[in-house]
Formats: structure tokens, sequence, C-alpha cells
């Protein structure tokens, strides 16, 4: 790259920026709290629903549930509002409070501005059963079924980590689970019972 020498006149000294000047930090549409990306709701449901879940994982969860307000519709549809209701009742004083800060914060924001719109964002159908399809292969290799928290819970992280993409990562992904649930009986057993993390189960064999 070309470099540029900029010469002042004698005795000046080259301005520097203000250190109390106000730095703008350009928002994107997803960091809106009323735009809500659905994919995201049911991955943090799972997350917490999935049993004996690390309280860093439910925390982790209900943290970014709190960035969001979902309409009424999508807490139909999702069901996300009884999944945080039943964590108000967890054993560990911290993640109940919090899901109880947010199921209150979510219920008032309802109740207060029912008829303002929301902004949704949803998966396309051909995406859609891609994932169907590797929901099933993954039950099949862990020998779970397909509509355990368990397989939701994998196959979701493994589309996160893929920036929410059905693309050759999320695939290549989604094949070397599949290789190794089958071919590596401790391993499958480790998953089954919980003693590894899904995130880091999947950060394993990302690809």
């Amino acid at each position: 790259m070309d470099k540029f020498v900029v010469r002042l006149p004698k005795g000046e000294t080259p301005k520097q920026p203000k250190s109390d000047e106000r730095v703008y930090k350009q928002a994107t549409i997803e960091s809106l709290r009323r735009v809500v990306v659905i994919e995201d709701i049911l991955r943090y449901k799972s997350t917490l629903e999935l049993p004996d879940q690390s309280k860093e994982n439910l925390m982790n969860a209900l943290t970014e549930l709190s960035k969001k307000i979902p309409s009424k519709e999508v807490l139909r549809s999702t069901k996300i509002g009884h999944t945080v209701n039943k964590v108000r009742k967890h054993p560990d004083s911290e993640v109940s409070s919090l899901a109880a800060k947010v199921y209150t914060e979510w219920r008032t924001f309802i109740e207060e501005n029912s008829n303002k719109p929301s902004i949704e964002v949803r998966s396309d159908k051909q995406s859609e059963g891609l994932r169907s399809n590797a929901r099933r292969l993954l039950s099949e290799a862990l020998e779970v079924k397909e509509d355990s928290g368990l397989i939701d819970n994998i196959e979701r992280e493994v589309f996160h980590q893929s920036s929410r993409l059905v693309s050759s990562s999320y695939r290549r992904t989604i094949r070397a689970l599949v290789f190794a649930f089958k071919h590596n009986p401790d391993m499958r057993s480790e998953v089954k019972d919980g003693k590894i993390s899904v995130s880091q189960l999947v950060s394993k064999y990302k690809k």
C-alpha cells in the first residue's frame, strides 16, 4: 500500500482527536429489542429446557432473552414465556431471579404496548427442510428420539455457530458429529449423560 507524507507548516503539530469526543456505533437491525429472530428464541428455549444445564448456560440464555421483547404472537407460537416462567422456580437464586425479571418485563410490556408491532425473522422452508434432515441423522447416530430436547439443542447450536446459515460449514459439522456419534461409544454416552456441554461439543467438531 502506498504511504503518503503530509507536510505541515513549520512549527505546526498534527491535531489529535479530542479524547472526550463522542463515538457513535452503527446499530444493526438485530440489535433492536423489538426485532426478534425466531431461531434465537427457540435456541434459548431449547437451552433452558434441556435437563441438567449448567448455571452458566442458563444465565447466558436468560441474559440474551432479556435483550429482546417478543410480541404476543411470538410468545404464543414459541411458548418461550412458559419456559421462562418455569425457570423462575429454579433452585439457584440468581437463575430464578433473572428468569423472574425477564418474565415480568415481557408481561408488563405486552400489557402496555399490545398494539405495537414487532419484526420477526424466520428461516425459509428449504432451510427448515435441510435442518430437519440433519436432526434425523443426528438422532439416528446418537440413538435418541428425534424430538428429544438434546437433538434439538445440538442442531440449533450447529446452526448458530454456522452464522445461522445452512452452509457448507453447517453440513460438514453435522457430518462430523454424525460420524463421531456412530464410531465413538464413549463420547456418545458422555453427550447423553450431559458430561460435555452442547456448545463445547459443537465447537470441537466445527468445520
